[in-house]
C-alpha cells in the first residue's frame, strides 16, 4: 500500500496588526511613523535631561570645592612669583609688555574680555550638546575627558595655589573686572578660587574642545573654529591678566592627560562579569584623538600575531 508523502507549504509570515491596518488604511501607517518619531524623541529628549544634570552636577561640584580650598594670599602669591621666575628662565615673562600694548585700543580690550567670557562656557556646553545629538560615545568621551581633568586640576589648586597676574599689583589690569560684569554672572564670585590660575582650564577644556570639532564636524567652518578655540582663549588669559603664559602650557597638558585617562576607561569593558576567554578579541573604546595612528595599527598587528599563533 503506497504512503502519500505530503510536502506543506513554508508558512507566510504572520502580519502584525499594524501591517494589516496600514494595508486597510495608509493612513495608519503615517500615524504609526508619527508615533514612534515622538517616542524617539521623547527618549532623546530624556536622555539629553540626564546629561545635563549630570554634567550640570559636576560642574558645581567642581566650582564649590575650588571655592572651598582657596588658599592663603601670602602662599598664592610666593608661588606667582615663582611662576615668573620660571618664565624669566624660558624667555616667556612677556603678559605685562602684551597687556599694555592693547591697553590703548578699546575694541582690542573689548575682544579679549568677550573671548575670555563668552568663549568658554557657552561654547563647551553647545559642543556637548551637539555631541550628545551627532555621535553619544564621542559625547561621553570628551564628558569623561573633562571630569578627569577637572579632577586633575582641583589636586593642583590645592597643593600649588598661584595668584594670577591681576592681583599682582599695579603692574597688570584686571580688565574683565573693571571692564565688564557679564563674567560674575557666569561665574559667581562665592564660588570663584582667585588662586587657582595653575593650570588654566580655561585654555585646557578648550583645547579639548577644539580637538573633538577638529575631529568630528562635518564642516569646514566648524573645523576652523575647533582650530582657532584654543588659540584665541590663549591669548585671552594672558590679556586679560588672569593666567601666565605656563598656566596655559599647564592647562593643555592636564587636558590631555584627562583625554588619555578618558580614552583608557572608554576600552574597559565594564558590564563584564568575568575573564574574557584566551584569544578572545580585546573590546576597543573610542580612540583618543591624541594617540598616534602608528600605535594603532601597531596594537592591531600585536592582536592579530595573538590571535592567529596555535598553541603548542
Amino acid at each position: 500500500m503506497s504512503s502519500i508523502i505530503r510536502v506543506s507549504r513554508p508558512s507566510e509570515p504572520v502580519e502584525n496588526a499594524d501591517a494589516r491596518a496600514g494595508r486597510r488604511d495608509p493612513c495608519h501607517r503615517f500615524e504609526s511613523e508619527r508615533a514612534q518619531r515622538r517616542r524617539s524623541i521623547r527618549a532623546s529628549l530624556v536622555r539629553l535631561a540626564g546629561q545635563l544634570a549630570l554634567v550640570l552636577g559636576a560642574i558645581l561640584v567642581y566650582f564649590l570645592v575650588r571655592g572651598l580650598t582657596e588658599s592663603s594670599a601670602d602662599i598664592a602669591a610666593t608661588n606667582a612669583e615663582q611662576v615668573l621666575a620660571a618664565e624669566r628662565r624660558l624667555g616667556l615673562d612677556i603678559e605685562a609688555v602684551i597687556q599694555q600694548q592693547i591697553l590703548d585700543h578699546r575694541w582690542l580690550v573689548t575682544a579679549s574680555n568677550w573671548v575670555y567670557i563668552w568663549g568658554h562656557w557657552p561654547v563647551i556646553a553647545a559642543t556637548l550638546i551637539w555631541l550628545n545629538h551627532i555621535n553619544p560615545c564621542r559625547y561621553r568621551q570628551l564628558r569623561n575627558a573633562m571630569f578627569a581633568s577637572g579632577a586633575i586640576g582641583l589636586v593642583c589648586f590645592v597643593a600649588y595655589p598661584v595668584a594670577p597676574p591681576r592681583l599682582l599689583g599695579t603692574e597688570f589690569v584686571d580688565t574683565v573686572t573693571e571692564l565688564s560684569r557679564s563674567y560674575r554672572v557666569l561665574q559667581p564670585p562665592a564660588l570663584v578660587n582667585k588662586y587657582a590660575a595653575m593650570p588654566s582650564l580655561h585654555v585646557g577644556w578648550n583645547f579639548l574642545v577644539g580637538l573633538f570639532l577638529y575631529r568630528h564636524a562635518p564642516w569646514r567652518v566648524l573645523r576652523w573654529a575647533g582650530v582657532l578655540s584654543p588659540l584665541l582663549m590663549g591669548a585671552a588669559v594672558v590679556l586679560t591678566a588672569n593666567h601666565y603664559i605656563l598656566d596655559a602650557v599647564v592647562g593643555i597638558a592636564v587636558a590631555s592627560a584627562g583625554l588619555l585617562i578618558a580614552d583608557r576607561i572608554g576600552s574597559v569593558d565594564w558590564r563584564a562579569r568575568r575573564p574574557p576567554e584566551p584569544g578572545a578579541p580585546r573590546r576597543e573604546g573610542p580612540r583618543s584623538p591624541l594617540v598616534p595612528w602608528a600605535l594603532g595599527r601597531r596594537r592591531a598587528a600585536l592582536h592579530r600575531a595573538g590571535a592567529t599563533r596555535t598553541p603548542a
